[in-house]
């Protein structure tokens, strides 16, 4: 358990509700993947499916932060890492299809988790 941090209320419950919105969005990405997953050709079939499940691992972690972002070690960093690196890559291959769209969702994510970890002060974990 980290130690009593002095976090305004009203900032953490803002930041609370972006991470919540992020986990609610990733999960809007599963049920849209769940139609991926029954589109998919037998070659792409396993992929689709990894990537749609996915989708609830990563709505879990954004739950877990909004929940305690004080309190779950690594969770943060885990999230930016993949985040930043899938914007940044769509970004190097953005003629690519679905790559702009992945610029703007994955880049909003990214922006909405940094401002919630400033105003939960989720260094402190």
């Amino acid at each position: 358990m980290s130690p009593h941090v002095d976090v305004s209320p009203t900032a953490d419950r803002i930041g609370r509700t972006l991470l919540a919105v992020c986990a609610i969005a990733t999960l809007g990405a599963f049920a849209q993947g769940i139609q991926l997953i029954a589109d998919a050709s037998d070659d792409d079939l396993i992929t689709q499916a990894w990537r749609t499940f996915a989708y609830l691992v990563f709505a879990g972690l954004w739950g877990m932060l909004a929940w305690a972002p004080r309190q779950q070690r690594g969770m943060w960093e885990m999230l930016f890492v993949h985040k930043i690196a899938i914007t940044v890559f769509a970004l190097a291959v953005i003629d690519k299809p679905t790559a702009v769209q992945h610029v703007i969702i994955d880049g909003t994510v990214v922006v909405a988790t940094a401002v919630a970890y400033v105003l939960c002060r989720g260094w402190y974990t």
